[in-house]
């Protein structure tokens, strides 16, 4: 068997349809690198201070070690799944299938928490063109999230190959945007060493730690070409390769804009942490305010695809939890012209507009919308890059592949995540942002309960499930070259 996906193992997705590009797409877009800058960065630097590029540098480390554990499986075998096949195939489909739903939740969680991005930008377009010295109203706010949400449903269940390009093209044209005010604010301040954040002044060990959890949550989605297993042409070489790059592409563009905002920001009337634009205002300080509404447009632009991204991924976990029966049939259904999983996007994209809609619509907020609701997207990502790093040297020890190197790069990984984790929830911070650590508790066990109780509860559904999963695992083993 050849490593194209053959019509009857494609799940009535568009098999091959998605070139290396296209799926590098996915994954950038998920990541939204142009939401880092515009409004992850200010968050980091509230704890970490001068320790904020630091804290981005050890996120990539700590992503680019997940990668290697998730490209053992990527390598491999390929499938709608994602880490929920992964996982399922190192430790067993019950332990595949708790991941499953905690990847779902960390996917949707994230394309609720970019509406609010989304639609925080959209506003602060709608007072520079008019300018309003007020937010608009809370049902304006949430009418905006709502045409977002709709504008990305619409894409992703129309066609794959018009929702890949249509997220790498957007985010190209953003990310312009952002080294051009990088660059500007690097000239502006005379292309000179930072002393401060080089010595990282004032940084302490736990609040750098802090950075940390919330650096993170930049990557998360990094790894959502992994979803595309059944679209893509040559999956075994495009996804594991559009995995690593896009780490180390949104990476240094994190590392680069930290340290740059940072240092534009010294000595500022508004300190970073505080600002709502904080490239607007960099461009302006740079001498270049024309810059500041290219950026707020491109802001507007790559959020919009993030969440079209996550929206399609979310969808896709979806689908394979309702083509195994763990959770409804019905989201197991492909659309028979347009070849895509049109109930599970439709399911995804009402679940995410909904809490992002109330909190605006109760006049949250839309900046703390954005780090509680993309708190608890994070912890369902941290959970699933855990789980696969444990299951990798599992997999390839059965495989009788097994190396030193794989073992140190799952340990690092673990440890690297587990900090995070456990940063985030322990201590349980103050109400309101012990909330986002509630309501992933609350979703997951929920969540976790019902699907266990299915799979426990039914044989059939177990043995179906464990075929699907041996068939994965043995789909690709000729192009491989392995036994």
């Amino acid at each position: 068997m050849g490593e194209s996906v053959a019509e009857d193992e494609s799940y009535g997705l568009k098999g091959a349809a998605l070139s290396p590009i296209e799926v590098f797409g996915q994954s950038v877009a998920n990541v939204g690198p142009t939401a880092t800058p515009t409004v992850v960065i200010p968050l980091v630097f509230a704890v970490a201070g001068q320790g904020t590029w630091a804290a981005y540098l050890f996120a990539l480390t700590a992503v680019l070690l997940v990668s290697v554990n998730i490209n053992v499986f990527a390598r491999r075998s390929a499938s709608p799944g994602s880490i929920y096949t992964y996982v399922a195939t190192g430790l067993g489909p019950s332990w595949g299938i708790a991941i499953g739903w905690a990847l779902f939740i960390a996917y949707v969680g994230c394309a609720s928490s970019v509406t609010s991005g989304f639609t925080n930008y959209v506003n602060v377009l709608a007072k520079d063109i008019f300018g309003l010295t007020e937010d608009l109203p809370a049902t304006a706010l949430v009418g905006v999230l709502a045409l977002g949400t709709i504008a990305a449903w619409a894409v992703a269940y129309r066609d794959v190959r018009l929702s890949a390009r249509l997220m790498l093209a957007l985010e190209l044209f953003s990310v312009a945007f952002i080294l051009l005010v990088v660059g500007a604010t690097l000239a502006a301040n005379g292309w000179h060493l930072d002393v401060a954040q080089v010595t990282l002044d004032g940084v302490t060990p736990a609040s750098l730690r802090l950075g940390l959890v919330l650096a993170i949550f930049s990557f998360t989605g990094f790894e959502s070409a992994t979803t595309l297993g059944s679209e893509a042409a040559s999956p075994l070489r495009t996804i594991p390769r559009a995995v690593w790059r896009s780490a180390i592409f949104v990476g240094l563009l994190f590392v680069v804009s930290s340290y740059a905002e940072v240092l534009g920001f010294a000595g500022n009337e508004v300190p970073l942490d505080k600002s709502d634009a904080p490239l607007q205002v960099l461009a302006v300080r740079a001498g270049t305010p024309a810059l500041g509404i290219l950026v707020t447009i491109g802001a507007i632009i790559s959020l919009f695809a993030c969440v079209l991204a996550s929206i399609t991924a979310g969808a896709r976990v979806l689908f394979f939890l309702g083509r195994h029966g763990v959770l409804h049939t019905a989201l197991g259904g492909t659309h028979q012209v347009n070849l895509t999983p049109h109930v599970a996007v439709t399911a995804a994209s009402l679940i995410a507009f909904v809490p992002a809609a109330l909190l605006t619509g109760t006049g949250q907020n839309l900046f703390s919308i954005y780090g509680w609701v993309g708190t608890t997207a994070t912890l369902g990502f941290i959970l699933a890059y855990v789980a696969v790093a444990v299951a990798a040297p599992v997999y390839l020890h059965r495989r009788g592949e097994l190396r030193p190197w794989h073992l140190a790069a799952a340990l690092a990984a673990v440890i690297l995540q587990g900090i995070a984790f456990v940063g985030a929830v322990y201590p349980l911070p103050e109400a309101p942002d012990s909330y986002p650590v509630l309501a992933f508790a609350g979703l997951y066990g929920i969540g976790l309960a019902w699907v266990g109780l299915r799979y426990a509860s039914s044989l059939p559904l177990r043995e179906a499930i464990r075929k699907d999963i041996e068939a994965i695992s043995h789909r690709f083993k000729d192009a491989e070259g392995r036994p």
